[in-house]
């Protein structure tokens, strides 16, 4: 029987440009994997870092030709290996395949997918069994691929230093940077939770969209370049218990100017640099990142809590926030934009109708 050959995206780490849709062969699963048809990717910041080869700060992934990059998914089962999944289920992958719970350590790292592990701009792809998660089936297939990193890290940013099954519930401030997807999946799990949140921007526009998803007070950064001081007039100077400091060189200092005595300051992102202001070493966002450390450096979460958090968003019906869908086939300029900045929420490649 002749190989069947699937459509693929490859990159060398060497920038948009040289990213290139490519054939490779359809795989066939293992015992105890699974063969996905991939229906939808989603894609995240740190696809674009990948790509343009310059996601270095974790020195044991190392650099990769030829790689399929991205890591989100929403697929359907063609064949298992596996008694745990049948033909025709929908699923999510989890992001490092094998961190399934607890703590995140250095050897779960290797695991990931979209880098050091082949990625899923792909047709087809298997798994292991154990790292697949059902999808909520209220969700459309673009809404679910957005889960697997933007809203599992805004469930850890809110829920992770809470036992398993505990999670947020009223009193609290959440301070959102940003209204990339972690922020707006941050938005809608503290607005169900009943939360009180509080989000940055420099658009008017997007505040404005973010009021309407459920933002309590919203700060234009550009309007207020000491947006930390009307943090803390929102809160009658008490402070946000929760950041989701997605800024990182530029915005820690203020973080620290507007957090609640006792409150956590989730180091996420680095939108405004990853080294210090005099460029000569990695910035404290980078640094808690790389050991996951507090500050809180947020990785994401293991499979046990992205569950806990399909659990959450189906009891409140939550639909995430898409800002555009694109073809397969326009993957290269659905990344560009994405790295443009000027989306609100998730960006979607859809690969093949389910």
């Amino acid at each position: 029987m002749s190989e069947q050959k699937i459509k693929q995206w490859v990159t060398a780490q060497d920038g948009f440009d040289n990213l290139r849709l490519t054939e490779g062969t359809k795989p066939t699963p293992k015992d105890g994997e699974v063969l996905v048809k991939i229906n939808t990717v989603s894609l995240n910041y740190r696809d674009t870092e990948v790509i343009m080869g310059l996601y270095g700060h974790h020195k044991s992934l190392g650099q990769a030709t030829d790689l399929v990059p991205c890591s989100d998914i929403c697929g359907t089962i063609v064949s298992a290996n596996s008694a745990e999944w049948k033909e025709g289920q929908r699923v999510m992958a989890i992001f490092n395949q094998t961190h399934l719970t607890g703590q995140i350590k250095e050897k779960d790292m290797a695991s990931g997918l979209g880098l050091p592990l082949p990625g899923v701009l792909t047709e087809y792809r298997c798994f292991p069994a154990e790292s697949l998660v059902a999808v909520p089936e209220y969700m459309t297939d673009e809404e679910a691929c957005t889960l697997p990193i933007a809203s599992v890290t805004a469930w850890m940013a809110i829920n992770g230093m809470r036992p398993l099954g505990q999670c947020a519930n009223g009193g609290e401030t959440v301070l959102i940077q940003g209204t990339g997807g972690v922020a707006m999946a941050g938005l809608q799990i503290a607005h169900a939770a009943g939360l009180k949140t509080i989000i940055t921007s420099s658009s008017d526009d997007k505040l404005e969209k973010a009021k309407r998803l459920g933002a309590d007070g919203t700060v234009n950064y550009r309007s207020h370049p000491e947006w930390q001081e009307e943090v803390m007039k929102l809160t009658d100077n008490a402070g946000a218990e929760i950041i989701f400091e997605n800024g990182g060189a530029q915005t820690l200092r203020k973080s620290f100017d507007c957090i609640a005595f006792g409150g956590l300051i989730d180091c996420i992102g680095y939108l405004s640099g990853k080294e210090d202001m005099g460029g000569d070493r990695l910035h404290t966002n980078v640094l808690a990142l790389r050991r996951n450390v507090t500050l809180k450096g947020i990785l994401n979460g293991p499979k046990a809590r992205f569950v806990e958090m399909t659990e959450f968003y189906a009891k409140h019906q939550i639909h995430p926030v898409i800002d555009k869908v694109f073809k397969f086939e326009e993957a290269k300029e659905a990344l560009e934009y994405l790295f443009s900045g000027g989306h609100l929420g998730k960006v979607i490649v859809k690969v093949t109708d389910s």
